[in-house]
Order: C-alpha cells, then structure tokens, then sequence
C-alpha cells in the first residue's frame, strides 16, 4: 500500500529553537506538491497550537493550525474522556490554557482530583515538584502531556519533563499517565485528522522512542532524522529499529521517491 501522509515532528526535525532546519521548507513543499497530506505532531507544550502555527509560518514552513495536534489537544479530550469535572492543576513552562478549554482549574488552596505536567522550563523549581508530589500523595491522579527526557535547543540539550517525572513516580509509588508520543491515541489522531491508515502514514521524527517506535508499533512506518535530539549512542542501544534512517529532514522526498520506485 502506497504512501498518502507524512506526519512530522517540528522540534528538531523542522526547527531548532523555532528556527528552520535547512530544506525543512522546501521539504514540506515537495510533500504537498506531490499530492501527500501533512500533519505536524508535536510534544511541544510551550506554546498553544494557534502559536505553533504561527512560529512555523513565520520560519518559512507551510502549515495551518488545523494540521497541528500537539500533546495538549490530546491531553484536553483525554481529561474530558476519563476525568470529566475534575478539578485540575497543571505545571507547565508556558500558558497553553487556551487548548485546554474545558478543564476546570483547582484553586491554589484546594487538593486537585488531577495534576498535569506539561513542558519542563524555570516553573519546575524545587517548591513547584513538591507541591506535585504531595498533592498526588494526597490521592491526584497524575498525568503527563510528554515523558520526553530532553529536547535540543540552539545552545544544547536541555532536560525535559520525563528527567523529572521519573523522580516524581518513584518518590510517590504511581505511574502517570502519558498522553503525548508515543502514546497510541496520539498517532490515531492525526490518521483520523488525514483520513488515512496506518499503513499509508509515515512518522519522521528525531526521537527514536517517541517518534518513530511509537509510531512503528501500531502500523505507521518510521523514519529517524540525524538532527535535533538524534544521538548515534541511543539508537545502538534501542530496543528497535527505524524503518529508514536520514540524515535531515531535506532527504525525505528523496526517500519517498526511492521507496515508491521500487514498490
């Protein structure tokens, strides 16, 4: 079965620190010109998806807001699903409030039923994973947008939220709840969003575990990208392999038309 959609990661793959990758835009217009959909999945929580938009349009990338699904929509329909009129308490690095529209926000001084973790940033100080620990020994219910342990940025690598939640599930006894990639209703998402099935969707990301495994392991075929958070080390030591692996993201129409040749 022919290729119909590539879903892709922007942090990493198309950009780094909201800056294009080189070809990352005329990537995306080769796609597009050769009758594929697209839809950009993101883990990024620290900003909404109306700026994720805006951010990618403003580097030079072709992308509507509609194409976007990012861990914080998924995160929104997963609170409305299991845990309807909760009172929740989010830690996140950036207000992403606005695609979480439903959710009923606990008061500083009420125990929340539910805690969220977003992106990791300054707001994880010491005090704020405290008051994390207590209120989910107090009986909330945890719940992460990511378990990512790092992202790159223009200066370097920079510790995600999993580095913390790792500490925080240990301390408490618990196991969050992770939404975001790899979790399987995220790929499900954007193949709904396109109307295609998994065996007519290609995931290319720059994390081997939460890209392109995740993606792998309910269908999608996977593509790594040698940029971003790609470090030879981790992918000797996965416990999978990528379908196909790249150098950027500029080598991917070439992929696709290698790959249609020979089928």
């Amino acid at each position: 079965m022919g290729c119909r959609a590539v879903f892709l990661d922007i942090d990493g793959v198309l950009t780094i620190s909201w800056r294009a990758l080189p070809g990352a835009a005329q990537a995306v217009r080769q796609l597009r010109d050769a009758g594929l959909a697209v839809a950009f999945l993101t883990n990024t929580t620290s900003r909404t998806k109306a700026a994720i938009g805006a951010a990618l349009r403003s580097a030079g990338i072709e992308a509507r807001d509609d194409e976007i699904i990012t861990a914080a929509t998924i995160g929104a329909a997963y609170l409305r699903r299991h845990h309807p009129g909760a009172r929740v308490r989010l830690l996140n690095s950036g207000d992403i409030t606005a695609d979480l529209p439903d959710v009923r926000w606990a008061a500083p001084d009420e125990q929340p039923d539910v805690v969220v973790l977003g992106g990791a940033g300054p707001e994880y100080s010491h005090a704020a994973l405290t008051q994390v620990l207590r209120d989910v020994l107090a009986g909330a219910t945890l719940v992460a947008l990511a378990r990512n342990f790092y992202w790159a940025t223009s200066e370097g690598m920079a510790l995600d939220t999993g580095a913390y939640l790792a500490g925080l599930e240990q301390a408490a006894g618990t196991r969050a709840e992770v939404v975001g990639k790899p979790a399987p209703a995220f790929f499900s998402a954007a193949l709904d969003l396109v109307g295609v099935t998994a065996g007519e969707a290609l995931m290319v990301g720059d994390d081997l575990t939460s890209d392109v495994l995740g993606a792998q392991a309910i269908g999608l075929t996977g593509v790594l990208v040698r940029t971003g958070k790609f470090r030879a080390d981790a992918l000797t030591a996965a416990g999978g392999t990528p379908d196909h692996v790249v150098d950027s993201i500029a080598d991917l129409p070439a992929l696709l038309a290698a790959v249609g040749s020979e089928r």
